[in-house]
């Protein structure tokens, strides 16, 4: 089955660049299209999409309020509701991927925590946009850790920078070990990063994060970088909470 692909961008040159590089390949298609948030929600209701490709400065609703409406469980099940398409619905509300410029950069982060999947600029080369769709579409987060340390650097004054200790409870639940894993995911290094640093095996690093990721009820290591940041665990600038 195709990946289904929603536009949300108030530019409509814009949308037709991207709707045509989508339309080239034989496991895509660009189902609908919005100008705005409001729309898009609308449109959501009554269409099945997979991946919805997310503009952040728009009319009547931006990005970032848009994609966590669209996460929302609320919205969901309204969605689920008004579905009038059959069996061809897939579950599960659309995969989000934030399309933002460099000067629009200070989005990013508030688009990650509203459950956004990843964010990419709006001028990355047609390969990486589409590997990035599959990627999402597959469940996969697509912050590369090179572009979440820049993402931190660049939000770093945001960031908590205090040594107290963490305050979210469910910390407590994860062994040390676990607790060191997502302190490096948090500093943006990648399963085989970590497995050098900690002299494990890559299989090991991942068996880790599948656990942070279920004990702390969290989507993908997207959230367990916002979580640590919020929470103090890891500082901002990349270091450890003391």
């Amino acid at each position: 089955m195709s990946i289904r692909v929603m536009l949300v961008d108030d530019q409509v040159l814009l949308r037709t660049g991207f709707r045509m590089v989508l339309a080239a390949q034989p496991d895509m298609e660009v189902v609908a299209e919005a100008g705005d948030g409001v729309e898009a929600l609308e449109v959501l209701r009554s269409t099945a999409v997979d991946v919805v490709l997310m503009d952040v400065r728009m009319p009547k609703l931006d990005g970032v309020e848009t994609t966590r409406r669209i996460c929302s469980p609320q919205e969901g099940a309204a969605r689920g509701a008004s579905d009038k398409s059959g069996g061809g619905r897939r579950e599960g509300a659309p995969k989000v991927l934030i399309l933002t410029t460099f000067d629009l950069d200070e989005y990013a982060f508030s688009g990650l925590k509203a459950g956004a999947s990843g964010f990419m600029l709006k001028d990355v080369p047609p390969a990486e946009l589409l590997g990035a769709i599959r990627s999402v579409h597959s469940g996969d987060a697509v912050v590369a850790p090179s572009t979440t340390r820049r993402l931190l650097d660049r939000f770093s004054p945001m960031l908590p920078s205090s040594g107290k200790e963490p305050e979210h409870k469910e910390l407590g639940r994860l062994t040390d070990r676990e607790r060191e894993v997502m302190m490096l995911v948090a500093q943006g290094l990648s399963n085989g990063e970590i497995a050098a640093r900690l002299v494990l095996s890559e299989a090991t690093v991942k068996t880790h994060v599948g656990r942070i990721l279920t004990k702390l009820g969290l989507r993908d290591r997207v959230q367990v970088v916002v979580l640590a940041y919020e929470t103090g665990l890891v500082r901002a600038g990349g270091g450890a909470a003391g």
